[in-house]
């Protein structure tokens, strides 16, 4: 039997993509409350990200948003982690409130913050002990916030996951604006 990598490339890199899945759910978590949410985008869903990046461009003009959009088409796989909103009750001020009462909700707990970047660190570490290529997306996540991917999770990341001879996403050319 001859394997060619290139026939087994897309299911080696979704399980990649499952290995990162678990490493972002197993990562330490403040005062071990698990409030992370962990999904895997794939084929057309891929491009309903993209679109919603189209639309952020066209609502703020910030052109970065269609490189990003263009850019994650050439993902096999997007890993998506977020994390619900929980006030952890210690009273810390770490978000710049005295008490987790005097936090307005709008305001995410630092706890939070710190639990999802743990477990994007996780993920993508995992990414390069599997040597996948990858890129963390603040704006692919929030195009999947937008979306509702993760439900009301808030803080949310996208990875987007490939195998290929270069890394897609990395020196990245601007892409003009769009028109309104």
């Amino acid at each position: 039997m001859i394997l060619n990598e290139r026939d087994l490339r897309y299911e080696l890199v979704m399980d990649a993509v499952r290995r990162m899945m678990t490493a972002a759910r197993t990562a330490p978590k403040g005062k071990g409350v698990d409030i992370i949410e962990v999904a895997a985008v794939t084929g057309e869903d891929i491009h309903h990200v993209s679109e919603e990046l189209i639309r952020m461009n066209q609502e703020n003009g910030m052109k970065f948003l269609l490189r990003d959009a263009e850019n994650i088409l050439s993902a096999d796989a997007i890993v998506v982690i977020g994390t619900h909103q929980h006030k952890h009750g210690l009273n810390c001020g770490h978000c710049g409130f005295a008490t987790c009462e005097a936090k307005p909700d709008t305001v995410p707990c630092a706890i939070n913050s710190v639990d999802v970047g743990i477990a994007i660190g996780s993920a993508v570490a995992t990414a390069a002990d599997m040597r996948v290529d990858t890129r963390i997306m603040f704006s692919a996540g929030l195009a999947a916030q937008r979306l509702g991917i993760l439900g009301d999770c808030k803080c949310v990341f996208a990875i987007p996951v490939s195998a290929s001879s270069k890394n897609p996403f990395f020196d990245r050319k601007p892409k003009e604006e769009t028109t309104k």
